[in-house]
């Protein structure tokens, strides 16, 4: 990192290209890009331990790609075909991510993730949701860590200078175009200016913006200062939501829904209720759906009327109570035997097939799935003597950050790869946000070194109100009378119950009323030392992003909105009534039959512009080899 000098009474640096984050995605970038030959680079982070990629996984967690076993008759059109029947996908963006998925899968495979083959070298695959044929793989629970450490390692062979421990405040622009981003040391408190020509944006998804969430407690993403920046939102109201423990966060999909685990709620009287019991449903299709709960993990509002996303709902509803929600696996559902004949086939068969028909939970568990109870053991909690709580919680944001096919977004230099980058839409194969991810920064890379690399001099003109607007937040902090953590903590729980899967224009105005209050005043804040001023900042990056998620979500409302995905837009003139819940559950389900269309809003000051259009179309493949070679070998494809 070389010196600049100073701005707005601040030190200066300055970098050709800056890559923001240590995740996945953010490696892969920096790891290209100095194979590609740029040399002036520089990595950024809040912190290189930090972030949802090496924090965060599941049962099995899931990378999505071509097949590369078996019979299965896939083709890079057909894998970009079923991304982009997901709703609301543009198809360029899923043609790059089909035609790359190899490419990227196969590097990391090289590098060290240990993906499963069999005895003859074909990496077997399996079913994933929406996915047609076996194109899953998975390195096991931990693979996103896996991706991290190994690319982690290629950087630091590659001696790429990485900036610990510094949070992104303000991203620098001028007249549409990137110039360097502000930075807080969150240890000194001090800030610096880093000067740049391209900033790759790999600060993972909104993490911050939620109580209820199953991302790590080192993610808060970035992407309120974004949209401070001029990147367009896409997709903003699509996320996924799923059950997950609390301490720690992790997913409660697969094998721990499959061995038929007891739901259990308590309220502050200390007495316990077996609710999945008490709805109108059969106990053999209530173990059933149960089971079906581990292949289906996220909500999905189409398997709410009688699938098994109304186990998400009912843990909801007893949340809502006040309550807290356990699984126990120490004992079946009801204290009573499982009624094997009586249960799915597919569950019965499934578990026997596995020799998985033990007694309790517990049996079943360490019979089909070891590492599966060893983890949490690792973890301090031992499923065989307690009860595990979780909450129906935030998981992956569908959309995001706007991207072109190159993923720039429309801010000149910007490129957002990663969770923060939009490029999935309602409906997603699990496991295509780890291939996006690589993918993505493929992608940007490209752009990068072919455009955006040699013969540029920092101009930092005009740039100086920009970090004078942080130096004025910094000096207004000691003077507040609330307190940035629990401004914080009230405004999470407050996006969890209005703004997560349940949704109904009332309260999400009520809800966006009260952010846009608190931003408005946001000089009544203060953090009870200087050491906690990087709290402050990520405060106000969370409420910039929930003030644009949530006028998003009001907005497709207010516009004939239709339920879809992992939200029930309730209407109470809604033609489909869920049985035995309350009024609240009567909704429109989108009609699949028409078009999708995209929803892309912009922050301009205070106010929110929101537009429409269709997604783009699959490019018709340019196939005849002589004239993409010609053009390969003046330009490697990059125009």
């Amino acid at each position: 990192m070389k010196e600049y000098g100073t701005l707005e009474g601040i030190k200066a640096y300055k970098a050709e290209t800056v890559v923001l984050g240590t995740g996945a995605a953010g490696y892969n970038a920096a790891c290209l890009l100095k194979k590609g030959g740029a040399e002036d680079l520089l990595i950024v982070t809040e912190g290189k331990k930090a972030g949802t990629s090496r924090n965060t996984g599941s049962d099995k967690q899931t990378y999505y790609k071509l097949s590369l076993a078996g019979g299965d008759l896939d083709s890079v059109r057909s894998l970009a075909e079923d991304l982009y029947k997901g709703r609301c996908v543009d198809g360029d963006i899923a043609l790059c991510e089909a035609a790359l998925s190899s490419a990227s899968f196969l590097r990391l495979a090289d590098m060290g993730v240990p993906f499963p083959v069999n005895r003859y070298g074909e990496y077997i695959g399996y079913k994933t949701d929406h996915d047609p044929y076996r194109r899953a793989t998975s390195a096991g629970p931990y693979t996103s860590k896996f991706m991290t450490e190994c690319l982690e390692r290629e950087a630091e062979e590659h001696g790429i200078e990485v900036l610990d421990g510094y949070q992104a405040v303000r991203i620098l622009v001028r007249n549409n175009e990137v110039k360097g981003i502000v930075c807080l040391n969150r240890k000194s408190s001090e800030l610096v200016a880093v000067l740049c020509r391209s900033l790759v944006f790999a600060t993972g998804g909104p993490a911050g913006i939620y109580s209820m969430s199953v991302y790590p407690e080192s993610q808060f993403g970035s992407t309120g200062i974004a949209f401070e920046a001029g990147c367009i939102g896409k997709n903003l109201t699509e996320w996924q939501y799923g059950l997950a423990s609390v301490k720690p966060r992790w997913n409660v999909s697969g094998s721990y829904m499959q061995v038929l685990p007891r739901f259990v709620s308590v309220g502050d009287d200390g007495v316990e209720h077996d609710f999945l019991s008490e709805y109108v449903y059969s106990r053999e299709k209530m173990l059933s759906l149960i089971f079906l709960k581990g292949y289906q993990w996220p909500f999905d509002v189409r398997k709410l009327q009688s699938g098994s996303s109304i186990i998400d709902i009912l843990c909801y509803l007893e949340l809502e109570k006040g309550r807290k929600v356990y699984l126990d696996y120490m004992h079946n559902p009801d204290f009573r035997e499982i009624p094997w004949n009586a249960i799915s086939e597919e569950a019965s068969s499934y578990l026997k097939a596995s020799g998985a028909q033990g007694n309790t939970p517990i049996e079943r568990l360490k019979k089909l799935n070891m590492p599966a109870y060893a983890f949490y053991l690792d973890k301090g909690v031992d499923l065989e003597r307690e009860y595990l709580e979780i909450a129906l919680s935030a998981q992956h944001n569908n959309g995001g950050l706007a991207i072109d096919s190159w993923w720039q977004s429309n801010v000149d230099g910007l490129f957002p790869v990663g969770e923060c980058a939009a490029s999935h839409g309602v409906y997603r194969p699990g496991g295509s946000a780890l291939n996006a991810g690589q993918c993505g920064s493929r992608r940007a890379s490209s752009w990068i070194l072919t455009h955006r690399t040699g013969g540029w001099t920092p101009d930092p003109d005009g740039l100086g109100s920009q970090i004078k607007e942080i130096k004025d937040i910094i000096a207004a902090s000691g003077d507040g009378c609330l307190d940035a953590d629990e401004v914080y903590k009230h405004a999470r729980n407050l996006m969890s119950l209005n703004g997560s899967v349940i949704r109904n224009s009332e309260l999400l105005r009520k809800t966006l009323s009260e952010v846009d209050g608190i931003l408005s005043g946001f000089s009544n804040i203060k953090v009870s030392s200087p050491s906690r001023i990087w709290m402050l900042f990520e405060l106000r990056n969370a409420l910039i992003t929930q003030k644009v998620y949530l006028a998003s979500m009001l907005d497709y409302l207010e516009n004939g909105a239709q339920s879809r995905g992992s939200a029930i837009y309730t209407q109470e003139n809604g033609d489909i009534k869920v049985e035995n819940l309350d009024s609240r559950f009567s909704y429109f389900l989108e009609d699949e039959s028409r078009e999708s269309m995209i929803q892309e809003v912009e922050l301009r000051g205070n106010d929110l512009l929101f537009s429409r259009r269709k997604p783009r179309p699959i490019p018709s493949s340019d196939d005849f080899f002589e004239n993409v070679w010609a053009r390969y070998r003046k330009d490697k494809c990059v125009y």
